[in-house]
């Protein structure tokens, strides 16, 4: 499994990345290779305000559906609005082009309970 160290995790599964106040989000090599082939993507709106822990966005696969939780309370402020008409991109890049969403993020002490990339692959 891919697991880059430059990343944080969740131990639901979702990559962040940090840059400055505001946190890039998808989910992990991991979870994509668990849910299979991605077939639809339901996204959260922009300015919507989101709780760390808290369902926000939703992935479908051939299997069946899951939710997609937010790794820190903020706003969103931008989704990758190519994923929803290529949801593959979740399968082929996780960690680029298929990142869900981007959240600027109100309370940085929750970044402290993220996973290091080492952390991360001692629960996978």
């Amino acid at each position: 499994m891919n697991v880059p160290e430059s990343l944080k995790y969740s131990a639901t599964h979702e990559w962040i990345e940090i840059s400055g106040n505001r946190a890039k989000i998808g989910i992990t090599d991991f979870a994509q290779h668990e849910i299979t082939d991605v077939v639809h993507v339901e996204l959260p709106e922009i300015d919507r305000a989101v709780k760390k822990a808290s369902p926000t966005a939703v992935v479908e696969s051939v299997k069946s559906a899951f939710d997609i939780y937010s790794p820190v309370s903020g706003k969103i402020v931008a989704i990758n609005e190519e994923v929803l008409s290529s949801p593959e991109l979740i399968n082929q890049d996780p960690y680029g082009k298929g990142f869900l969403f981007v959240v600027e993020f109100s309370d940085a002490s929750e970044l402290s309970d993220l996973l290091s990339a080492q952390d991360y692959e001692k629960i996978i």
